[in-house]
């Protein structure tokens, strides 16, 4: 197939199983519609439309009344709960505290073990404060 400036190759037309569409759009005017729009539900009127004058009832509430956990029928103790609240950060903070010191641990001991396994003598650290005693 030769190309000449006047007669350009159109490959998309040419194979039946090219996945390219043509160039060429095939649509007219005259598969364009108009779909009105007209609500459900409503009667007829004398020009067909009718819309609802009242407002829509809400739906039901899917759980009964939470008015029963709201807690306004007990006293609210202020210095109680900031007493809990601090007793729980305290906790916070040890827990906190524990977890590095234990994970600061295993890595001391994964490192002595790492020196024992690798067939090294004296890995232990020894603490020469202890042996002037």
């Amino acid at each position: 197939m030769k190309s000449t400036a006047a007669a350009p190759i159109d490959r998309a037309s040419d194979t039946p199983e090219s996945n390219v569409p043509p160039d060429r759009s095939k649509t007219t005017d005259d598969d364009h519609r108009v779909v009105p729009f007209r609500p459900r539900g409503g009667g007829p009127r004398r020009d067909g439309w009718h819309w609802h004058s009242r407002t829509p009832q809400p739906p039901a509430p899917p759980v009964p009344d939470l008015g029963k956990y709201e807690g306004g029928e007990y006293d609210d103790n202020y210095r109680h709960r900031m007493m809990v609240n601090l007793a729980a950060l305290g906790f916070t903070v040890v827990l906190a505290v524990a977890g590095i010191w234990l994970v600061i641990q295993l890595a001391d001991l994964r490192k002595n073990q790492d020196c024992v396994l690798s067939g090294r003598r004296n890995c232990a650290p020894i603490d020469v404060k202890a042996l002037e005693r």
